[in-house]
């Protein structure tokens, strides 16, 4: 089975609240609310990935400093598995706009579980709400 390696962010803002993404019509799984990331390119960081994809999905600029590891996720989905490493950032530069069609949510910790999310990103979300 293929694994997939995809990196994945929470922006947290500073009313404490975590920034979600729906996954736009036409994609896998659309309509699905999920951290913003995306696949990690050959010869690239997971680090690496997540400054390139906030910029290209949000139009934000965050450093590699200010993303910090929390948790993982490790799910078998049929056709593949999915490695995600989950990041926090608390600091950017500029203001999150959804660039891709997709719809933005600003969500406190705990409203995240009302929001329908990937298999592999629901685990994620307990992990958040004990940080925060």
């Amino acid at each position: 089975m293929k694994i997939l390696l995809v990196a994945a962010c929470a922006l947290i803002d500073a009313d404490g609240r975590v920034l979600l993404a729906e996954r736009p019509a036409g994609k896998s799984m659309a309509g699905l609310w999920e951290f913003p990331g995306g696949k990690v390119d050959d010869g690239e960081r997971p680090e690496e990935t997540l400054i390139r994809e906030l910029k290209e999905e949000l139009g934000i600029v965050v450093k590699k400093a200010c993303l910090a590891p929390l948790t993982f996720a490790s799910h078998s989905y049929s056709d593949f598995h999915l490695m995600m490493p989950l990041y926090v950032c608390r600091r950017w530069e500029g203001t999150a706009m959804p660039l891709e069609g997709q719809r933005l949510a600003w969500v406190r910790p705990n409203k995240l579980r009302d929001y329908p999310m990937p298999p592999a990103d629901e685990p994620l979300v307990s992990h958040l709400m004990a940080l925060l």
